[in-house]
């Protein structure tokens, strides 16, 4: 498999406190990782600072992408080389609505003049694919929507932005069964042998219909534990504090 995500020795830290602390992850196209751990671990923070928010300093080690360091890109940059983050809080923006947002930021990432026409075409296609309501695409970015909309709607960003690294950050907590079946349809539609997905879940609900590679368990910002889905069950049954980490 050819290797698209690889962090080395990662230290990072918010407002001079360190969260992530020697943390080391590679990740092949093809692949679907997920990372679990208890409140406070550093999962979002892990997120985030792939992502390249800017709060958060590095202050030792590097992040590899596509064999290029991407330690220092601001974050548009690396959204251009092709990831993708979901919000564990999505902003509700007042003003511009789904389609004309989804459009902007995919003609900002490929460079090229978006058509309007087929763009929207596209996006209905996606939006019924996910049984996603195509009204919400004519009403402002979140602006009204329940959680479950929400996490919908990042689904439908991922899908038609179409990244290299998809980096889901609890995508589906506080959702129902039936936005948690949607929003599984639309992680696996997404999932192929040229793309990589990192999941950060408190719980094993979406993996009853995703199927991952790689179990993480993230404690005190460290990767502790690697495991398959079977890890994932042992969490769910004994939780963590009972897992012996490793």
């Amino acid at each position: 498999m050819t290797k698209l995500l690889e962090i080395n020795n990662l230290h990072a830290a918010i407002d001079g406190k360190e969260i992530i602390r020697e943390l080391n992850l590679s990740v092949n196209k093809g692949e679907v990782h997920v990372i679990m751990g208890p409140n406070g671990a550093g999962k979002s923070t892990l997120a985030n600072v792939i992502m390249g928010y800017p709060h958060y300093t590095v202050t030792k080690g590097n992040i590899i992408f596509e064999e290029d360091d991407i330690t220092e890109d601001r974050t548009d940059e690396r959204a251009k080389k092709g990831i993708f983050l979901s919000f564990q809080n999505s902003e509700e923006v007042e003003g511009i609505t789904v389609e004309n947002f989804l459009r902007a930021a995919k003609g900002a990432i490929t460079g090229q003049n978006i058509s309007f026409v087929s763009f929207r075409k596209e996006l209905m296609s996606v939006m019924s694919e996910i049984d996603f309501d195509s009204e919400y695409a004519h009403r402002y970015l979140n602006v009204g929507f329940s959680g479950g909309e929400k996490k919908k709607n990042e689904i439908v960003q991922m899908l038609v932005l179409n990244p290299k690294l998809a980096i889901l950050d609890e995508t589906d907590s506080g959702l129902d069964v039936d936005a948690v079946r949607a929003v599984s349809e639309g992680i696996n539609r997404f999932r192929s042998k040229n793309n990589a997905i990192i999941i950060i879940t408190h719980n094993t609900r979406l993996l009853s219909s995703v199927e991952p590679d790689y179990v993480h368990i993230l404690a005190d910002g460290r990767i502790m534990r690697t495991g398959d889905k079977s890890l994932a069950h042992e969490i769910n049954e004994h939780g963590f504090t009972s897992l012996p980490l490793l």
